[in-house]
């Protein structure tokens, strides 16, 4: 008897089960329109897949965009079910590639600063803590601040994530100056030469201009420091929440000076065909994608790879 523990499936595995909703609802309805009925595209059916895109949230504008891609490459043909499949990858990933781009806290300024802003629940936090727990893997030191100082809770299960991932920890106690503890952390972090400093920040949307206020506190301290400061903004956003992310991302996006968006709990929902319109609308680049609650379910984000789980295909024959 093989006693061996099962050998855990690779990124893209994960990333494709992850997606296994969205594209289930989408490739379904595209194969019985286009491979089914075994008749050359047409107008009337450029028409329904169109719809089927704005059906799966992928927007209106991306809709029309990768409608007319997967138009020049399939138009007039009789087409089997792998050929519609990577056209219709090769569209969606011409829209999402300009949108990308690299996470690299290490390959800059040190103490290198990132900023961590988003809702409550849309797994800010847990983002956070996977971050810090590959940094130290790397061999960083990691300094992880808990400037969402309303909420007890979220202190704690920071707290929780720094200690996992061998990171060291700030925070103050409930109903501190989240701006001064930012400060503060980012001085001990130049004093003894900490490489990361990862600050997590309140997400309470109650009070929009409230909240606003509090982060431009944050950024205005930090840049007392350093003018450069922070040297990351990440927004977090959950794709389960479907078209609301796009809202959030309005909220966030600009007025937090947000240089780059993270897409969490891919796996949850049949919705993940939302990063597509948020990718368009946001004036920061896809720079992680999250598919699960392990510390190497959050990846760098790769359009391709993306597109082709979003349909369900195999991510090497795209290569």
């Amino acid at each position: 008897m093989n006693d061996a523990p099962p050998q855990k499936k690779g990124w893209f595995a994960r990333l494709t089960e992850g997606l296994s909703k969205t594209s289930r609802q989408l490739t379904e309805q595209v194969v019985s329109t286009f491979v089914e009925v075994k008749e050359p595209l047409d107008e009337a059916k450029l028409d329904e897949l169109e719809e089927m895109l704005i059906e799966a949230d992928l927007g209106p504008a991306a809709a029309a965009r990768i409608r007319e891609r997967f138009a020049a490459l399939r138009f007039g043909k009789v087409s089997n079910e792998t050929e519609v499949k990577e056209a219709l990858a090769e569209a969606v990933a011409a829209e999402l590639t300009p949108r990308q781009d690299v996470f690299d806290p290490l390959g800059g300024e040190r103490p290198f600063v990132v900023l961590f802003v988003g809702v409550n629940g849309s797994g800010k936090t847990t983002t956070l803590g996977k971050i810090a727990a590959d940094l130290v893997r790397q061999g960083a030191r990691v300094l992880v601040v808990a400037a969402d100082t309303f909420r007890a809770a979220a202190v704690e299960q920071l707290k929780v994530w720094a200690d996992r991932a061998g990171a060291d920890f700030m925070s103050r106690p409930p109903g501190g100056d989240a701006a001064g503890l930012a400060y503060d952390a980012y001085e001990r972090a130049r004093a003894e030469a900490y490489d990361v400093v990862l600050i997590d920040t309140a997400g309470r949307l109650q009070n929009k201009q409230q909240l606003m206020d509090e982060l431009l506190k944050i950024v205005r301290v930090l840049k007392k420091i350093d003018a450069d400061a922070p040297h990351e903004t990440l927004l977090v956003l959950d794709a389960t929440v479907g078209r609301n992310a796009l809202a959030q991302e309005q909220i966030f996006g600009r007025t937090a000076y947000v240089t780059g968006v993270v897409m969490t709990k891919l796996d949850g929902t049949s919705r993940g065909g939302v990063l597509v319109p948020v990718a368009q609308a946001s004036d920061a680049p896809i720079k992680l994608i999250g598919v699960g609650e392990q510390i190497d379910d959050l990846q760098p984000f790769d359009a391709v790879a993306f597109a082709r789980s979003l349909v369900g295909l195999d991510q090497e024959a795209g290569r």
